[in-house]
């Protein structure tokens, strides 16, 4: 009879916490998709090839979309290098400078990204004379996202089985081989999980952006010194402030254009991940 009330006891608990776990989605849910349909709906009349395929000075807005592609790409090889060979260092190695490391990169992820940006303006773009830039751009992001891919790297080796170490050392393998070969398989999603996150920070900033990449009605030249450069974020942050019903509809394709964009890198990455545990 007992171990039927305790049974009892245990389904009602179980049913009461996931009422409380589908509670708690739908109330993330919501505003998620609530922001959703209000863009997706004030960008369809605006949608057409023009506004890909022309410059914002015309109304469209290829040159913000290859301007933040860009940016994006160059912060995120910088950011993912130096991030991924942090997170190993402190992880497995973690030599005298390890807690420093930690204590640097726990710091920048708390910096507002207006410092950061107020950062790269005074030291970018005035003192190294880089003027408004691709590079100096590129440089303030990888500061932003460094400490994000640093310390998800850190964890996601940290939760790797000791067993498999282990394994691995007792059949001759270097501390290099295990890491490559072991840890960072195992860690990957994990390692993934981070540099998302940092990418999707990236693509979400304009602060820093202003200070150090000014912004261009025109397609990057590609010169890297001395050319600002266009960007999405731009768009919706100054457009939308417009007394014009078409600028404000080019602020809203652009924020529909930064989701996608967030969704394919998710997806793609996603896939990589699945295919490479495969293989």
């Amino acid at each position: 009879m007992n171990s039927e009330k305790g049974l009892g006891a245990r389904k009602a608990k179980d049913w009461t916490m996931r009422g409380v776990a589908l509670a708690l989605t739908l109330v993330i849910l919501i505003p998620l998709f609530d922001i959703i349909y209000v863009v997706a709906v004030n960008s369809a009349p605006a949608l057409s090839l023009t506004i890909l395929t022309k410059t914002t000075a015309d109304g469209g807005l290829i040159n913000a979309i290859a301007g933040s592609v860009f940016l994006v790409c160059f912060s995120s090889l910088l950011a993912i290098l130096l991030g991924v060979f942090s997170g190993v260092y402190l992880a497995e190695f973690g030599g005298r400078f390890a807690s420093v490391v930690r204590l640097l990169a726990d710091v920048l992820t708390g910096v507002p990204s207006i410092v950061v940006g107020y950062f790269g303006f005074i030291v970018f773009v005035l003192d190294f004379g880089w003027g408004f830039s691709a590079l100096a751009a590129a440089l303030a992001l990888t500061i932003i996202m460094l400490p994000y891919v640093t310390r998800t790297t850190e964890f996601a080796l940290r939760k790797v089985p000791s067993d498999m170490k282990e394994g691995s050392f007792a059949l001759g393998a270097t501390r290099s081989t295990t890491v490559n070969r072991i840890s960072l398989r195992y860690a990957a999603p994990g390692i993934l999980t981070g540099v998302l996150i940092a990418v999707s920070i990236s693509l979400g900033e304009t602060a820093p952006l202003i200070y150090t990449a000014d912004f261009s009605n025109y397609l990057p030249s590609g010169a890297l010194t001395h050319s600002p450069v266009g960007y999405l974020t731009y768009v919706t942050w100054a457009y939308i402030s417009e007394p014009f019903a078409s600028a404000h509809q080019q602020a809203f394709v652009a924020s529909l254009i930064l989701m996608l964009l967030v969704l394919s890198i998710g997806l793609c990455a996603r896939f990589m991940v699945a295919r490479w545990w495969k293989s």
